[in-house]
């Protein structure tokens, strides 16, 4: 079957060069053909993911057709617009991927709003929203590296697409010969019937405004003197940050030369992952020579954040998403208790595995905190049933410690517009009142402890490794550890088990200390990794760092 299957696409017109020249290139390497066409990409609620290539394992023209006639065939289910929202990052083949969902939409009689130019996710789940599509569809695989390219689909309310929805799409797709199966009219003719339309001004107007709107202390900037140095990462976010950015008053902004242009290979930073300290090296080599005051990162779509602060000693410092979230909470809690524009009742909310820290601000200030699963469409959906209360204005911030955060509910999905113009703001304050970001950040920790929160991934490519991290979570669940580290393990919250979380269905494993620290073993729902995160609380920074080594020890061999 692999064979045959290999065979049908060598002998059919692919269209993209790319790939005919890819299969002649394999021809006869069995491990190579197997690799491509021994299983099918699989739709989920994070949509498609995957390598650049030929083959139904494999991101190519022909997969994003097959994925958009089964989003096609669940639209048409659904009543409504019979619209759909679609936009595109800066990785290679993005806007070819993008113009033929266009097109298989087109061809299904539904009509579509595509960005004329690429534009963050964020802007993908506004457009969503603002004309009252069905569905949104954002062409890309958010910080991975360069070889990399996804589908991400959205629901009605611009919020990642439901479980169940997903489920109906990915039966759909099983359903469509991936080379045959799709309806498909060329783009230029679905712009002439009408079907395809470009976003309008008045739109990303909108969305800009929204994102404005947002500001806890409006004008402050325009005085403070901020110096900045900012990079996308040769993704998305050049435009809309900078744009907001000058919008509130900061001018002095040095973007990364290397990294300011859209650019798919990513030569400046083959993994444009905002978390780790290779992608964000040029911006801090650049803030050292500028003495900027703050060093932010976008990741390609820009719904993610980095940031580096400088301290009083001249060096940058990175801030961890989880220490960014908190910092952003407590800013704007206190903020607008201050300016009177809290409401009442106020909701925030952060992910199972992030940090407790959170839950000791949000007490101070109260604030119902929420938890929610991994994955930022469950705070979208703490949003929607507000919003279906009457009640979206209770919403105040979200957060994930993967460095996403989102105030405000114009968009259901991580927004680096919004959180690059808050935590300048919040800089340009603390400047104000004679203090900085790492000051307030050691004010919380004396105020409420010194909690670490850290992550370690573990990694299994190749067609096994999907096998070998479902073994791997089956033992941790009927051989659950003793203790780690010589801390006995009191309490295992395991989020299979929803009569116990009162959250839905998850492959979460939370593994509760003697001491009070913490052990949470995930899967990553895009990649082929197991995530250990680990919280551990000390009377010092040193004291912390050494329980969670000594934690990271421990855990280790479960994974090997």
């Amino acid at each position: 079957m692999i064979t045959e299957e290999y065979r049908r696409w060598l002998e059919a017109d692919l269209v993209d060069f790319d790939l005919k020249r890819e299969l002649r290139e394999i021809s006869g390497d069995e491990e190579a053909i197997r690799e491509r066409f021994a299983k099918s990409l699989e739709f989920g609620t994070a949509g498609l993911r995957g390598t650049l290539g030929a083959g139904t394992n494999r991101m190519n023209i022909w997969v994003v057709r097959q994925a958009t006639q089964g989003v096609a065939d669940w639209v048409k289910t659904q009543g409504g617009s019979q619209t759909v929202a679609i936009s595109y990052d800066s990785r290679l083949k993005g806007w070819s991927f993008a113009r033929d969902a266009a097109s298989v939409l087109a061809a299904n009689g539904i009509k579509v709003w595509i960005y004329e130019e690429l534009m963050p996710v964020p802007a993908l789940s506004f457009a969503t929203r603002y004309y009252h599509c069905n569905a949104g569809i954002m062409l890309t695989a958010s910080h991975n590296p360069a070889q990399y390219n996804g589908y991400k689909a959205y629901g009605p309310d611009g919020c990642q697409m439901t479980d169940d929805a997903a489920a109906v799409v990915y039966a759909s797709i099983q359903k469509t010969d991936v080379l045959s199966g799709a309806k498909y009219m060329s783009f230029s003719e679905g712009v002439e019937k009408g079907l395809i339309r470009f976003v309008s001004e008045d739109c990303k107007s909108a969305f800009y405004e929204a994102v404005e709107s947002r500001q806890v202390r409006p004008g402050l900037c325009r005085t403070a003197g901020l110096k900045l140095v900012y990079s996308p990462l040769n993704g998305t976010g050049l435009v809309p940050v900078t744009r907001v950015l000058q919008d509130i008053g900061i001018s002095d902004i040095t973007i990364v030369p290397e990294q300011e242009y859209p650019n798919g290979y990513f030569t400046s930073c083959p993994y444009p992952n905002p978390e780790i300290y290779a992608a964000l090296e040029k911006g801090l080599m650049l803030a050292r020579e500028t003495g900027a005051d703050l060093m932010l990162a976008t990741d390609p779509d820009a719904d993610r954040v980095g940031v580096a602060v400088r301290c009083p000693d001249g060096e940058y410092e990175l801030v961890t998403g989880n220490e960014m979230g908190v910092l952003l909470l407590d800013y704007i809690a206190s903020g607008r208790i201050e300016k009177g524009s809290m409401p009442k009742r106020p909701v925030a909310v952060k992910s199972i595995v992030s940090t407790p820290l959170a839950d000791k601000v949000a007490e101070h200030y109260g604030v119902e905190l929420r938890h929610t699963l991994t994955g930022f469409k469950w705070i979208g959906d703490q949003i929607l049933q507000l919003e279906k209360a009457g009640e979206a204005e209770r919403f105040i911030f979200g957060f994930e410690e993967s460095y996403g955060y989102l105030a405000g509910d114009y968009v259901r999905d991580k927004d680096a517009v919004v959180a690059s113009m808050l935590i300048c703001e919040m800089a340009a304050y603390y400047r104000s009142v004679g203090s900085s970001l790492k000051e307030r950040l050691e004010e919380l920790y004396r105020d409420y402890g010194r909690y670490l929160n850290a992550v370690d991934s573990f990694e299994f490519p190749g067609l096994s490794g999907m096998d070998k991290m479902a073994s791997i979570m089956e033992k941790l669940r009927t051989e659950p550890p003793k203790e780690f580290a010589g801390k006995a393990v009191v309490k295992v919250k395991d989020y299979e088990k929803t009569e116990e979380t009162g959250l839905p269905r998850a492959n979460v494993l939370i593994y509760e200390l003697s001491d009070g620290a913490t052990v949470i073993v995930r899967p990553s729902g895009t990649e082929p990794k197991i995530k250990a995160y680990y919280t551990t609380l000390g009377k010092d920074l040193e004291e912390a760092k050494k329980e969670r080594e000594a934690l990271a020890a421990a855990v280790k061999p479960y994974f090997a």
